[in-house]
């Protein structure tokens, strides 16, 4: 069987991209090792509750188009995103916002607020940050910095502040508001019924292999498609032969508890660096779930080595430069096509994924 695409990854790229291609009469063939569809964004059924496999997800965009085009697949409740964080025993809400600085300082207004930060970043003496710590407490001062930002960053990204380069946090946002929203898109939500969902319609009349290694695959298939679109990881594709690029991985910790609500909150940051976990999701409360028993993960940041499953690529010069070699040697596959998360060493939220993809298909369809 010969086919126009063999799409490499069911994950949301690949599948936008075989959805609009199926739609225009191609052919396609997805394959994903993994022993189901969905990339990252898989929700597995536990207890009637959508949990949430690799990490939260929680879907938010300004773009119209792109909610327009997500909508098609699935109905989206109102979910926003309003997470918790907890510093030893006091509990604080995100993003720093007047709820946080009144909690912190037995405070009211933004006044009082904006004078308590500046007063502690005065206080840093910090002019040029010469790396992430100087950086962070050159933008939110000492209180902010330590009892909120340290220890979680530290656990995220395995090292200590003082050793991380300040770029990594350009910015931190802080509001001067009565605001929980994390996020400031005009579109927010969870679909419905989950994500698989979702790709499952993506999918719906095109032949989709899982359990499918494609270096395996291919090597007994050559010459199966035309063209390939490759989700998977860019440096993995050219047999590592410039180097690994680096991750940082994520282990999940699932337990099923026999409690209807175990923290009150989908999202609970643990910002201590002795606690071993960055968070706990509570999967239920993404769907307002009223079921009797509770689902939640506890997830551990690690150190990534190859073979382990790839999450955040550590954006870093050096790593960079890297993915610019690994770039032109994929300019010279004149029938593979690289995108997503891992074809293209970046961090993505879902919609701009869904972006990529359809630029993609403007492309070459």
């Amino acid at each position: 069987m010969k086919y126009d695409y063999l799409i490499v990854g069911s994950g949301l790229y690949g599948s936008v991209f075989a959805y609009e291609a199926n739609k225009r009469g191609k052919k396609c063939l997805v394959i994903d090792k993994r022993p189901h569809i969905g990339g990252n964004i898989y929700c597995e059924e536990i207890e009637g509750i959508n949990v949430h496999k690799y990490g939260a997800h929680i879907f938010h965009t300004s773009n119209k188009k792109v909610w327009e085009y997500i909508n098609q697949f699935a109905e989206f409740n109102n979910y926003i995103n309003s997470p918790v964080a907890v510093y030893k025993d006091e509990l604080y809400n995100l993003p720093f916002n007047m709820n946080t600085f009144s909690k912190m300082w037995n405070i009211r207004t933004p006044q009082e607020a904006k004078e308590k930060i500046a007063a502690q970043v005065a206080e840093t003496g910090i002019t040029e940050p010469k790396n992430l710590e100087e950086q962070g407490l050159s933008l939110v001062g000492k209180d902010v910095f330590e009892k909120l930002v340290k220890g979680y960053t530290e656990k995220q990204w395995g090292r200590d502040c003082k050793d991380l380069p300040a770029f990594i946090i350009k910015r931190l946002p802080v509001r001067f508001t009565y605001d929980n929203n994390y996020f400031n898109d005009r579109f927010q939500g969870i679909p419905m019924g989950g994500y698989t969902k979702i790709i499952e319609k993506m999918l719906d009349g095109i032949e989709v292999m899982t359990n499918t290694d494609y270096f395996e695959f291919i090597k007994e298939n050559e010459g199966i498609a035309d063209k390939i679109l490759f989700t998977g990881m860019i440096d993995e594709y050219f047999g590592y032969k410039l180097g690994a690029l680096q991750y940082r991985s994520v282990r999940f910790e699932t337990e099923v508890l026999d409690t209807d609500n175990y923290q009150g909150n989908a999202v609970v940051n643990y910002t201590e660096r002795e606690v071993p976990f960055t968070r706990i999701i509570e999967h239920k409360h993404f769907e307002f779930g009223k079921q009797e028993k509770t689902v939640i993960s506890r997830e551990y940041s690690s150190e990534w080595t190859v073979g382990m499953e790839p999450y955040y690529p550590v954006n870093n010069e050096q790593n960079n430069a890297l993915f610019e070699e690994y770039k032109k040697l994929a300019e010279q596959e004149e029938n593979v096509i690289f995108g997503g998360r891992l074809g293209n060493y970046k961090y993505y939220d879902m919609d701009k994924v869904i972006e990529a993809a359809l630029e993609t298909v403007e492309k070459v369809l």
